[in-house]
């Protein structure tokens, strides 16, 4: 098949793309069933209480409560170098997440939210004009689009448009994974970022787990054992995952714990580049302090914390991933291109361990900075 061929075939694909069981019973579950945060049965779509930098509770804080009170996320989608960017958010629900991010990418920056759910967009429209007033936007930097995290192309987002894509405890709810990440690797830029949370297993779960329309609604029938993603990530063409937090997810109702049996669950944030496959090599890098309110330190990863000045060893992944990212400004490289000798860490870390690190020490989660920083202008 030449590449016109498969070119139109994707297309017709996408056009053909309509409602399985799973996306009727989402949309009836979170349009018709779960009408606030409290109307949940488990923790999984409930982010975990740590402690939140200040300049985004005074973010979140401008967010119209109603908005608010409609939030399922398992974490804080908040990465480094946000302002001027052009941030997708799949699964944007009522529209928390854009709303909160619209001000740090500024006004010259835009957010789009993409749902399938129209009772939640129907929410999220009515508060734009109100947001940007708040904000002191002169335009709105908000846009909310019906359409399926699948097909965003069909949904009429561009192939190649957005620095940033986030999602937050959406893509378990996806019966196609893989054809997510696809999706999302197609429309963003070259050195773009997918950087979200979501809801993992211990192992891939039962028919009757994944049956289940509560556990389904509550993101955790849908869950994706976590060694797929790094297999899913690599098939479509991003970096290896770099595990940023992970944290425990509870079930308190006994008659889904019976269900769920031995199975763990945790929601982990990750974070995965859009960048060239090139040179793998270790090297060294030298963290420049440019990136506003990190200044003196810079948590990219669970595992790579940059100091200022500092002299680090990397893996060859996270090398080509800070060379080709929205972060090449920031670092200084030693040698360049060659191997500085000493052994970077591991890339590939078990989110279930490090989340039972973190309830050992009695934290909520383990993390590697995901909500750590302020937006500086990285974004051209």
């Amino acid at each position: 098949m030449t590449s016109a061929e498969e070119t139109m075939a994707e297309e017709e694909s996408s056009r053909n793309f309509v409602d399985s069981t799973v996306h009727v019973d989402v949309k009836d579950y979170y349009g018709r069933i779960v009408k606030k945060t409290s109307d949940l049965q488990t923790s999984a779509c409930v982010a975990p209480p740590n402690p939140v930098p200040h300049f985004i509770r005074q973010a979140l804080g401008k967010v119209h409560p109603e908005i608010t009170d409609r939030y399922y996320g398992c974490g804080l989608v908040v990465p480094e170098c946000l302002e001027g960017c052009r941030i997708l958010d799949l699964g944007s629900g009522t529209g928390r997440d854009c709303f909160m991010l619209s001000q740090l990418v500024g006004e010259k920056g835009h957010l789009t939210g993409i749902d399938m759910t129209e009772d939640q967009l129907a929410v999220a429209r009515t508060y734009v004009d109100y947001h940007m007033q708040e904000f002191g936007y002169k335009k709105p930097n908000v846009t909310f689009v019906q359409g399926y995290i699948e097909a965003l192309t069909e949904a009429g987002l561009e192939k190649n448009s957005f620095d940033i894509i986030i999602s937050n405890c959406v893509v378990n709810l996806s019966p196609d994974k893989r054809q997510v990440l696809a999706e999302a690797y197609s429309v963003l830029k070259d050195g773009g970022e997918l950087y979200f949370s979501d809801i993992y297993s211990n192992g891939r779960l039962t028919e009757e787990i994944k049956n289940n329309k509560v556990l389904w609604g509550e993101c955790l029938g849908g869950a994706l054992w976590w060694k797929d993603l790094l297999e899913f990530a690599e098939e479509v063409g991003f970096s290896p995952p770099r595990l940023v937090t992970a944290h425990v997810v509870t079930v308190d109702k006994q008659e889904l714990k019976d269900i769920l049996g031995d199975y763990r669950f945790i929601s982990a944030t990750y974070r995965l580049f859009k960048v060239p496959k090139g040179d793998t090599r270790p090297c060294q890098v030298i963290y420049n302090g440019n990136i506003t309110g990190v200044e003196d330190s810079f948590q990219f990863d669970c595992q790579n914390r940059f100091k200022v000045g500092e002299v680090v060893a990397v893996d060859g992944e996270l090398a080509n991933i800070l060379t080709h990212s929205r972060f090449a400004d920031d670092f200084t490289f030693q040698p360049p291109g060659g191997s500085c000798g000493v052994k970077p860490k591991t890339a590939v870390v078990d989110p279930f361990e490090l989340a039972l690190q973190a309830t050992k020490r009695g934290l909520g989660s383990a993390t590697g900075g995901c909500c750590s920083t302020q937006s500086a202008a990285c974004c051209k």
